[in-house]
């Protein structure tokens, strides 16, 4: 395994509103994220789905500390995720924001995939081997010499995962990708990310996307592990309608119509 959950619940305080409604008493809180476990193997795709508010986005900033946890154990290639491990784990997962602005905020794209170098003391001569490494990786060097400002939604997203990848973490993890994107920027990240090895944990409402890039789905509800299967999920209408999601039609459907 190399990312592992063990009973994970996260509790937000209170709104101001339920905090003053309740003045006197013990403010009410709510769970996030409500006992979760599972682990993550080498190399594994995993898509993680659910209605709005399920926790999705909430588990991905716990599992890289952006979000402390109210219980339970993260471990990373080993390492279990604490204060102190904080920094040792972030450079083990790399997270692409849903958007790629939160992520873009230098002068050119070089110093953007450059910024976790230069913050983690790589020398510059290593940072700019590392940054063109990357770059070519994802056919994006092109773009070095230029402001995110004049980009496009899909070339901001491959930029965005770029700086996230020059760190080399082993576990990349995406909050909806395919957001923003028009149909030749969504093929074009549904390709990159299927050639990419590492393991990835993936938001999204995309269903067709999870189903070319995923090889498991887990089903977030009310902040639980709804369902943990195969993608063939995707295409189970019923138990899909149950969960508020929209099933895939099978292929066969597809081609019948």
């Amino acid at each position: 395994m190399i990312l592992k959950l063990n009973d994970v619940t996260v509790i937000y305080p209170g709104t101001a509103a339920e905090v003053n409604r309740d003045r006197g008493s013990l403010p009410v809180k709510t769970k996030a994220i409500d006992g979760i476990n599972f682990t993550a193997n080498r190399g594994e795709n995993i898509a993680l789905i659910g209605e709005n508010g399920a926790g999705k986005t909430t588990l991905l900033l716990a599992i890289v500390g952006i979000l402390e946890i109210s219980s339970g154990i993260i471990e990373a290639d080993g390492i279990q995720l604490t204060r102190k491990t904080l920094n040792e784990v972030r450079k083990k997962i790399g997270l692409v924001f849903q958007n790629p602005d939160d992520q873009l905020f230098m002068p050119y794209i070089y110093d953007d995939v450059a910024f976790g170098c230069r913050n983690s003391g790589m020398t510059e001569e290593d940072i700019k081997i590392r940054v063109n490494e990357t770059l070519n990786q994802l056919n994006i060097s092109h773009l070095c010499n230029r402001s995110s400002l004049k980009l496009s939604e899909g070339e901001k997203r491959m930029a965005a995962i770029a700086a996230v990848l020059a760190m080399q973490p082993s576990i990349l993890m995406f909050d909806e990708p395919t957001a923003f994107l028009d149909h030749r920027a969504r093929r074009t990240l549904i390709e990159t990310l299927q050639k990419l090895q590492h393991t990835k944990i993936i938001i999204t409402h995309d269903m067709q996307f999870a189903e070319e890039v995923c090889n498991r789905v887990i089903i977030l509800k009310n902040g639980r592990i709804a369902a943990d299967e195969s993608k063939a999920i995707l295409y189970n209408k019923e138990l899909m309608q149950n969960y508020g999601l929209e099933a895939l039609q099978s292929k066969a459907a597809v081609q019948g119509g």
